[in-house]
């Protein structure tokens, strides 16, 4: 099984590395397409500012590539928010990938939400062996909308995605790699989707 995490320049990939060395499985970093193209299972992360991201990801041509992938991806943090139609963060349009759009938080609520928070309404194999309303860690200032996509909601001053599927394409908000068992276990799940 070949896991091909994305290294592009706007990513924590270590702690995603290590996590899947934790598991049992080494992760290759990789920008290259070819390699990219041969994984059986992709990791999109994403840590940073969405326009930068997005600009890497055009000067590299992944920006074309990452959106036909065939084989199972998860995005994270803000590589989901990437797959996105776009962002508010930076005025990004996003690769599209899930039909929704990503808005910041209101000031009625501390921003960035940082630390631990509940998923909840989880509606995928993703989430086998998770239970309802598990503290997953998440850090950002920007969220997903609700939308016929959404696999997992959390509340912060408002219901939002945290987390999306469509087709092969997955992607959580929060940090799995940071998120004790239940993250391991979501990691697990993907590799074994």
């Amino acid at each position: 099984m070949k896991l091909v995490i994305i290294n592009y320049g706007a990513g924590n990939i270590k702690s995603i590395q290590f996590a899947f060395n934790r598991l049992g499985i080494d992760a290759v970093l990789s920008n290259n397409p070819e390699e990219i193209l041969a994984a059986d299972k992709i990791i999109f992360p994403g840590v940073g500012e969405a326009s930068t991201a997005m600009k890497k990801l055009r000067e590299s041509g992944l920006d074309k590539l990452i959106p036909n992938l065939q084989q199972p991806v998860l995005g994270i943090c803000l590589g989901m928010q990437l797959l996105c139609n776009s962002t508010e963060e930076g005025n990004t349009k996003g690769l599209g990938v899930f039909n929704t759009e990503v808005k910041r938080f209101s000031n009625e609520v501390k921003v960035p939400q940082m630390g631990w928070n509940v998923i909840k309404n989880l509606k995928s194999n993703l989430f086998s062996g998770i239970k309802e309303n598990e503290y997953m860690y998440l850090v950002h200032s920007y969220y997903a909308e609700y939308c016929k996509e959404t696999i997992a909601t959390t509340d912060y001053g408002l219901n939002y995605a945290s987390a999306l599927q469509h087709k092969n394409f997955y992607g959580v908000q929060f940090h799995p790699e940071k998120s004790s068992l239940a993250g391991a276990r979501l990691l697990q799940n993907f590799i074994e989707l």
